[in-house]
């Protein structure tokens, strides 16, 4: 569990994330960011048996920096889940940053807080886009110079 990228922490409970995208992806899994807009299927497996007694509040939010206060698009009120999973369905009808909560606990309450893109297409290209565009712009300010100089030296 220690190495799954698939997992969240709420204080010290843990949670498995699972997201299917069944009209688009068909039944391919993913757990960070969500690859198309549309209809999206969302599974949270309670890791350990403390959980099934305790509520568990799920909150989808457009990420406005800081503000966990913002509207949620998305609200599953606390419920106790007996089972261990909690699975909900949301239709994201554009491109766009949200943020995800999930809330545990009665008395003392733990949240976990995990931003994701949503409609950006999945693979290297979403997680690296900004390394990617630093280096193909020094590649592209390299060449500028090579070219300008080789210029320089035939005149």
């Amino acid at each position: 569990m220690e190495k799954d990228v698939c997992k969240l922490r709420a204080g010290p409970y843990m949670m498995h994330f699972t997201g299917y995208q069944p009209a688009k992806q068909g039944n391919q899994e993913f757990c960070e960011d969500i690859p198309e807009i549309g209809r999206t299927v969302i599974v949270l497996d309670a890791v350990g048996d403390v959980l099934r007694d305790l509520p568990i509040e799920v909150r989808l939010l457009r990420d406005a920096g800081n503000d966990v206060d913002s509207e949620a698009v998305l609200r599953i009120p606390p419920k106790q889940y007996p089972t261990g999973s909690l699975s909900f369905q949301y239709t994201f009808p554009e491109s766009g940053r949200f943020v995800g909560l999930v809330i545990v606990g009665d008395g003392p309450k733990y949240v976990s807080r995990f931003p994701f893109s949503v409609g950006y297409g999945n693979g290297i290209w979403v997680r690296y886009r900004d390394s990617f565009a630093i280096v193909l712009g020094t590649l592209a300010a390299g060449a500028a110079l090579f070219w300008y100089s080789t210029l320089r030296k035939e005149s």
